[in-house]
């Protein structure tokens, strides 16, 4: 018989080819599509298609000395480093780029809408710049968020380089992810010049940064030392190695007894910062802390939030406490749970999902006004709303693991980090407030926040450079969609597998930089499925939710039900059976029935007694169309 070749119909995305031979059909397995630069990576070693780092992988390396002074009258921020920068690559660099996000408060750099001049600054000034005692003249005048400095002398593969560096910035006085609080309150973050990332995919990271985009950034072992005039308590990430050289004996007291402490210590009360009790009394103190192998060190100041502390143990195996802390305004009531409510977050988290044991030794949540995350540390909004308050908690902690454990690309991919987020806070969402109220706050807050919108961004692929999408285009590709991908997939492997294919990507890359193909290659591996048509299908299309019933026959009590699926999604869905005695059933579907036919599925039925009414429902996966999910016995 001559070999025909046919393309597979009715997918929605393009799949493997269906070859007629000997009249057996055989479907090919598909292919990820793949930038150049990304199969450059894979075809060098760096990576490998089994989802595991390959042979040749690396990634460089920093250490931070520094010492970061806070003018609280002017706003200014003083600051000195010492980088030890190690090229464990096998390039020789001839250039380093320097990155400093806070210099999109200038009034020349990119952002995405409109700022009061309130968040304008001047930006970066670099005062001394010496790499390996060589003397660099920097002017860093018209410098955005990242910029080339060429070496005098090159970086070759496995030496290190000493960078000194001395500068100043002026915090902003409107805050958003870092500035100013309140006049005696900071958020003090990106707070210094760094080595941007060089990696194996695309050399040195010059994406600039932009008010929306998230953050990328190298696992490195940090000192820092914050100045702060007297009074004014200092809340970090990492761990305060010298308590009794800043905080008076009492206070210093209370904060090492929360280390081991079940319950909630007020550390400092109100009244306590007002008198001036309770730091040690010096012109300025120098809090020290430090971190190792961590993405960033972040840090605030006040001279009258209080500050709560407690502690909770994160590993059942080996009873690992994690200190617990809270700073935050007298009036604000939400965030005297806040200990509390990060205590039960880091408890939940270690011990369901992810079920991976948090991996640092403390949590810090800060009363300001981004909602946003950094490690060890939240910067949250008050508000009256206390469980609206205690779900932005969740998913800033949950970011913990996505991307401060695993190192993602969040400004490249942003659904490597939020969309996770989403899940896990969706997740818990579940064991604190029921199913049934989970669902509904997911739907509103998150699917009928983007899903909804028509606009041609909302359907571009999940794979888009998350700097190539704006709007809802970026929040249903950051959030949304990948979250919804994820909780399909633990619908379709099951709880046991999915926990257990996860566990193995994020073993293989914490501590590292995964990018979305290692998570696709890990999750085949370890299933021992190939996946690709669920990859394709949630991450590389241009599919939205939409469902409809189409025929209905039967044969007495058989009866096949057909479902078009008109957006493409592999989603999971209930098919729910009213009989004409106004008895009901309900069966569930995983998104496996869309593995072989993505637009079309044909469901037997096999009734118990006569059909009246069919409905389908896909609970938070919501229907673009609900109108056509109905069929009625006539």
């Amino acid at each position: 018989m001559k070999k025909n070749i046919f393309r597979l119909a009715a997918t929605a995305f393009p799949l493997s080819l269906a070859l007629l031979l000997n009249g057996t059909i055989t479907l090919q397995a598909q292919e990820l599509y793949m930038p150049r630069n990304i199969k450059a990576a894979y075809d060098k070693g760096t990576r490998s298609k089994d989802g595991r780092p390959g042979k040749q992988y690396w990634q460089n390396h920093g250490k931070y000395d520094m010492t970061i002074q806070v003018h609280p009258d002017t706003r200014l921020v003083e600051g000195t480093e010492t980088i030890k920068y190690t090229n464990n690559s096998r390039d020789t660099l001839s250039e380093v780029a320097i990155r400093f996000v806070n210099n999109l408060h200038k009034p020349e750099a990119p952002r995405s809408g409109y700022v009061s001049k309130d968040f304008l600054t001047s930006g970066l000034e670099i005062k001394s710049l010496a790499i390996n005692g060589q003397n660099y003249t920097i002017n860093t005048g018209d410098w955005g968020t990242v910029e080339k400095v060429p070496l005098k002398s090159s970086l070759n593969p496995g030496q290190t380089a000493v960078f000194n560096i001395s500068w100043s910035y002026p915090l902003s006085k409107e805050s958003g992810r870092e500035g100013q609080l309140d006049s005696t309150t900071f958020f003090v973050a990106y707070a210094f010049p760094r080595i941007s990332v060089y990696d194996d995919y695309n050399g040195w990271d010059m994406i600039p940064h932009t008010d929306r985009a998230e953050f990328y950034n190298d696992f490195n072992d940090y000192q820092l030392t914050v100045k702060a005039p007297k009074n004014y308590v200092v809340w970090a990430t990492g761990d305060l190695q010298n308590p009794d050289e800043v905080l008076q004996p009492a206070f210093a007291e209370r904060l090492k007894k929360s280390y081991t402490s079940e319950e909630i210590i007020p550390v400092a009360t109100a009244e306590e910062m007002a008198k001036g009790q309770v730091t040690k009394q010096n012109e300025w103190n120098s809090w020290k802390f430090t971190a190792d192998h961590i993405t960033d060190m972040t840090f605030s100041l006040s001279s009258h939030y209080l500050w709560d502390a407690g502690s909770v143990v994160v590993d059942t195996k080996t009873n690992r406490r994690t200190s617990v802390q809270s700073a935050y305004d007298a009036k604000a009531k939400d965030f005297a749970q806040a200990t509390g409510w990060s205590k039960l977050a880091l408890d939940w988290f270690s011990n369901n999902w992810p079920g991976i044991p948090y991996p640092f030794s403390k949590m810090t949540a800060v009363q300001g006004f981004a909602d946003m995350e950094y490690p060890m540390m939240v910067n949250d909004s008050s508000t009256p709303d206390m469980e609206f308050s205690q779900f932005v908690l969740n998913h800033e902690i949950a970011h913990t693991y996505f991307p401060f454990y695993m190192g993602t690309n969040e400004t490249r991919y942003a659904h490597m980090d939020e969309g996770w987020a989403t899940t896990l806070e969706y997740l818990i969402g579940i064991a604190q407030l029921g199913k049934s109220k989970a669902d509904q706050n997911f739907k509103k807050f998150r699917v009928n926040r983007w899903t909804f919108d028509p606009s041609t961004e909302q359907d571009q692929p999940v794979i888009s450079l998350s700097t190539q999408v704006s709007g809802v285009g970026y929040g249903n590709n950051a959030y949304v969609k990948p979250a919804l991908a994820y909780l399909a997939l633990k619908d379709m492997l099951g709880d046991a597998a999915f926990k257990k294919h996860l566990h193995a990507y994020m073993a293989r890359w914490n501590g590292k930089h995964p990018i979305p193909w290692d998570f696709f290659y890990t999750m085949n591996n370890v299933s021992g499925e190939n996946l690709n048509w669920y990859w394709n299908n949630w991450f590389f299309s241009n599919n939205y939710i939409d469902l409809s019933i189409g025929k209905v026959s039967n044969k007495g009590l058989n009866y096949e039900l057909s479902i078009h699926n008109t957006g493409g999604f592999a989603i999971p869905f209930d098919i729910r059976v009213t009989y004409q005695d106004g008895s009901n059933e309900v069966i569930h579907q995983t998104p496996a029935i869309w593995k072989t036919d993505q637009r079309l599925a044909r469901i037997p039925l096999n009734a118990k007694k006569a059909i009246s009414e069919i409905t389908i429902n896909g609970g938070i996966f919501v229907d673009a169309n609900g109108g056509d999910n109905t069929w009625k016995s006539k």
